[in-house]
C-alpha cells in the first residue's frame, strides 16, 4: 500500500452515526504527494515493466539474435509466450497472424520477427486503448469492482487525484462496509485532498453509495467514485448483492453506474482472464484498472485479456494502468506506450 493511504498519527475522521451513512468531510490540509521519481511517465513505464520486459525480453533476445526463420522458431515462440502468461489461445492467435505477416513481407531471418511481433501485439491491444470519457453526465457515476487485495482502494485514491488535476470536483463513496481499512484509508485520502467521503460503519453498502449519489446531485460534484466490497467471482451470493448495489445506483441516478470499473492484479496472470468473463457476465463490465504491473512478471496477460474480450463480441477497454506507488503512477492505457516499453531496454 502506498504512503497516502497510511494512517496519519491522529485519529481519522469517522461518521458518528453507526448505522446510517454519514458524510465525512476533510478540514484539516494536507500537502499532496508528489511523484517519487521526477522522470518521464515514459521512462517509469519501462521502469515497471521491467519484471516482465526481463521474463520476455531475456528469451526474445536469443531468439531475435539472426538464423533462419522455421517451425523451431515458432515452436520456441510459442513457448516464450505462453510462459509469459499470453495464454495458449492468444498466442496460438498471435501466432497465425506472425506467419501471415512474414508470408506476406517475405520476411526471412528471425532477426526481422522483432518489430513484426511488436506490430503483432500492438495489433492485438489496440482496440483497448479507448480512454474515460466522463463529461456525458453530472455527476458521472464511477463503479468499482474486483477481488480482495487487487487495489481498488489504491485505485480509487489515484483517481480522485487524477480527476482533481483535470479540474474535477470528486466525492467518494466508502461502499465497502464489510472492512474497516478500507474505510479508514478512504477517509485519510478525503483529508488530505479535500475529498469528500460518504461512509459508514457496517449497514448496506448499497445505502451508503445511494446516499453518496444523492449527494453528489445536490452539490454539483462532477464525479462520484463508489468502492464495493471485494469478492471471488465463485461467491454467487456476494456477486448478487454487488449486483444489488448496481440497481440501486440506478434507482438513485437513471442510466448510472455510468462506468464499472474491474480492477486486476496483474500478478494474479491468468486467472485475471477468469475475472473479466465473470465480473463481465454479472455486471457488465465498461472498463478494466490493471494494476500492480510493476510486481508482476506477468504483464503479457494484457493481451490474453484482450483475446477473450475479443472473443465476447465486445473489446472491454483497459482505462488505466498502475505501474508504481507514486500518486502519478496511475495513468490512461495506451496500446503504442506499452508496447515499446514492454520490448525495448
Amino acid at each position: 500500500m502506498f504512503n497516502i493511504f497510511k494512517k496519519k498519527s491522529e485519529e481519522a475522521i469517522t461518521p458518528k452515526a453507526e448505522t446510517a451513512p454519514a458524510e465525512v468531510s476533510a478540514q484539516t490540509t494536507v500537502a499532496p504527494i508528489e511523484s517519487s521519481e521526477k522522470i518521464s511517465f515514459t521512462e517509469r513505464l519501462k521502469k515497471g515493466l521491467a519484471k516482465t520486459r526481463s521474463q520476455l525480453g531475456a528469451q526474445l533476445n536469443s531468439l531475435f539474435g539472426g538464423g533462419k526463420i522455421d517451425a523451431e522458431t515458432y515452436e520456441e515462440l510459442e513457448t516464450i509466450l505462453i510462459t509469459s502468461d499470453i495464454g495458449v489461445s492468444a498466442t496460438q492467435k498471435l501466432l497465425d497472424n506472425l506467419k501471415k505477416r512474414v508470408k506476406h513481407e517475405n520476411l526471412e531471418d528471425t532477426s526481422a520477427l522483432k518489430q513484426a511481433l511488436k506490430a503483432e501485439l500492438l495489433s492485438a491491444l489496440s482496440p483497448l486503448e479507448i480512454p474515460l470519457q466522463t463529461n456525458s453526465h453530472a455527476p458521472f457515476v464511477i463503479m468499482l469492482a474486483g477481488v480482495n487485495g487487487a487495489g481498488k482502494t489504491t485505485t480509487i485514491g489515484k483517481l480522485a487525484k487524477l480527476f482533481q488535476s483535470q479540474g474535477k470536483s470528486v466525492l467518494i463513496a466508502a461502499g465497502d462496509t464489510f472492512r474497516a481499512a478500507a474505510r479508514e484509508q478512504l477517509q485519510v485520502w478525503g483529508e488530505r485532498n479535500n475529498v469528500h467521503v460518504i461512509a459508514s460503519e457496517g449497514g448496506d453498502p448499497a445505502a451508503v453509495i445511494f446516499d453518496a449519489v444523492n449527494s453528489a446531485i445536490a452539490k454539483k460534484i462532477d464525479i462520484v467514485i463508489a468502492d464495493t466490497a471485494g469478492r471471488l467471482p465463485t461467491q454467487i451470493h456476494l456477486m448478487d448483492e454487488i449486483k444489488k448495489v448496481q440497481r440501486v445506483i440506478g434507482k438513485a441516478y437513471a442510466g448510472a453506474p455510468h462506468e464499472i470499473l474491474l480492477v486486476i492484479d496483474a500478478n494474479t496472470g491468468q486467472n485475471a482472464v477468469s475475472q473479466v468473463k465473470a465480473f463481465d457476465d454479472a455486471l457488465g463490465i465498461t472498463g478494466l484498472v490493471l494494476s500492480k504491473l510493476d510486481g508482476s512478471a506477468k504483464g503479457g496477460v494484457i493481451a490474453a485479456i484482450a483475446h477473450e474480450t475479443e472473443s465476447r463480441s465486445r473489446p472491454i477497454p483497459i482505462r488505466f494502468i498502475g505501474i508504481g506507488e507514486a500518486i502519478d503512477d496511475l495513468r490512461p492505457f495506451s496500446a503504442a506506450d506499452f508496447v515499446d516499453a514492454l520490448f525495448d531496454a
